[in-house]
């Protein structure tokens, strides 16, 4: 008996795909690349940025020329463990150093709704706190990764790291300094301006407001005097207080930065966010301050006195970063991979 040949269903062969080509996909990225970052005004207005003045120079240099102790535990922490924040710091009108703040979005787990640096996790173990630094601002305030895309004549100078902090999330935090140059196009122009807010477009997932503070003020405990013209909002500029963090002394910094006469900028009152912008709103309009805190504010205290060589007038800790908080967190395994990490039997104070 002969079997009956296995019938196949009938299938049409469609063409290949277009295959896009190195060439294809590198003008694409230039296109794309244009009709994204067409012109300096989307990121930063010429119109008002001064050179640095004499303090300000020599604050740059002595940042420039820092180097923090080792820290060779870093290199053995799982990616997950690992973070970094850009202190971004840039010249106002008048030639002095501010540094570039935002206000946390509530659609994130962790410190919703608080100031921060511009900054957040690794994504692997190969990249460099620089680097973690630099993608996430990219994310948050959308100053771009590749400094090839940053408008002329605007460039950005890695300056130094700063000693490790530890967040209340057992992330080791790595904060990187960097400056915002704006070059003369020519010897007999001056230098370009950038606006007091200083501020990109906004990653509405992450971002509820940026907004920038004097960088020598985390020194004081008042208010610098007002420019010609400003007058400061009612209210101190700090408020300080000691705690403990693993049973060590942590000085918890409380700064008020003024916002009445800058630029804030906010997300678009459609997103999940911009009520809590609009919230800030109110709130800068009855206060005109933001409050600037925890683990930011110590971070900021740390990079200014190194900045300018001075201690600041508060009360604060002698060392720098979190080093010996860390040592203390590392003893109870609060670095090791799930599976074999001992959990926390107390919950530690919020620090961000």
């Amino acid at each position: 008996m002969t079997e009956a040949p296995i019938q196949t269903p009938h299938t049409t062969v469609q063409p290949e795909p277009d295959i896009l080509t190195d060439k294809d996909l590198g003008e694409f990225q230039e296109a794309l690349r244009s009709a994204v970052y067409q012109g300096d005004s989307l990121y930063y207005d010429a119109s008002t940025m001064a050179a640095l003045n004499a303090k300000s120079l020599a604050a740059v240099a002595r940042l420039r020329a820092y180097r923090p102790p080792p820290f060779p535990f870093w290199d053995t922490l799982p990616a997950r463990k690992r973070a970094a924040v850009l202190v971004l710091l840039y010249a106002d009108r008048w030639g002095d150093l501010r540094v570039v703040i935002t206000m946390r979005a509530t659609s994130l787990r962790s410190f919703s709704g608080h100031a921060a640096l511009p900054g957040g996790k690794a994504d692997n173990k190969d990249e460099t706190p620089y680097q973690i630094a630099r993608r996430e601002a990219f994310e948050e305030i959308g100053l771009p990764m590749d400094d090839r895309h940053i408008p002329r004549p605007f460039r950005i100078e890695q300056l130094c790291t700063l000693p490790p902090s530890l967040a209340r999330t057992h992330l080791i935090v790595t904060p990187c300094v960097a400056f915002l140059h704006a070059e003369r196009e020519s010897p007999d122009q001056p230098p370009p301006l950038v606006d007091e807010s200083m501020i990109p477009r906004l990653d509405a997932r992450e971002v509820a407001a940026v907004f920038s503070a004097p960088f020598y003020n985390f020194l004081k405990m008042d208010d610098l005097p007002p420019r010609p013209g400003e007058q400061h909002p009612p209210g101190p500029w700090y408020e300080g207080a000691w705690t403990a963090w693993k049973e060590i002394r942590w000085r918890v910094h409380n700064f008020y930065v003024p916002v009445n006469n800058q630029k804030v900028s906010k997300p678009r009152r459609s997103s999940t966010q911009g009520n809590l912008a609009e919230k800030l709103e109110e709130e800068e309009e009855r206060e005109g301050r933001f409050k600037v805190w925890g683990m930011t504010g110590r971070l900021l205290v740390d990079a200014a006195r190194i900045a300018y060589g001075e201690e600041p007038e508060m009360e604060h800790n002698d060392t720098f970063g979190d080093l010996d908080v860390i040592e203390r967190a590392k003893a109870e395994g609060q670095f090791e991979e799930i599976g074999h990490q001992k959990r926390d039997e107390h919950t530690e104070p919020a620090k961000m």
